[in-house]
């Protein structure tokens, strides 16, 4: 099964169950930001797909919009929470254990930046789940990543789904 036939079973899925789509959408973003499930799950490519669903279809864009955020929000919750809680022994865990240089870019990314290496840190996939990681295990105040994570959740929700939601109204209006 490729990626693309992914996207188009998912996208099938959600246009024929529109009532799905609140939950699904959460468990991508969700799966997006969590540090061992975001590479597995290539959900970034599949919301941009569900973005133009809602444009094409008139699925309601704020309540998806909300589920993106609330399921990005609390896989990065989850995955600094694990940092915070395993510590060091992060690097004993799959994938980190076979890759250890992700923990590592992902620590001289955050000692660089700090806060806003985590508010950051969502907008570039390869760090996005380990930048969360990395701040619970460097002992980031919760608060402060708190903050980064929720402001950045919303708007990578935002930044992920809108292009096809508005997009597709944009462009059918001028066509």
């Amino acid at each position: 099964m490729t990626l693309n036939d992914i996207i188009h079973i998912t996208t099938d899925f959600v246009r024929e169950h529109e009532g799905w789509a609140v939950p699904i959408v959460f468990f991508l973003a969700f799966g997006e930001s969590l540090a061992f499930l975001s590479l597995l799950l290539p959900a970034t490519v599949i919301l941009l797909g569900l973005g133009a669903l809602i444009g094409e279809s008139g699925i309601p864009f704020w309540p998806i919009w909300a589920a993106a955020a609330t399921g990005a929000f609390f896989g990065d919750w989850l995955s600094y929470w694990v940092g915070a809680h395993f510590q060091d022994r992060v690097g004993n865990f799959w994938p980190f254990s076979k890759h250890p240089q992700m923990l590592e870019r992902g620590h001289a990314f955050f000692e660089k930046w700090g806060m806003p290496g985590a508010f950051i840190g969502r907008f570039f996939g390869p760090l996005r789940a380990v930048v969360p990681l990395v701040a619970g295990i460097c002992g980031m105040p919760q608060r402060y990543f708190q903050i980064a994570n929720v402001t950045s959740a919303l708007i990578w929700a935002f930044g992920v789904l809108a292009p096809g939601a508005f997009g597709i109204q944009w462009l059918s209006r001028w066509l």
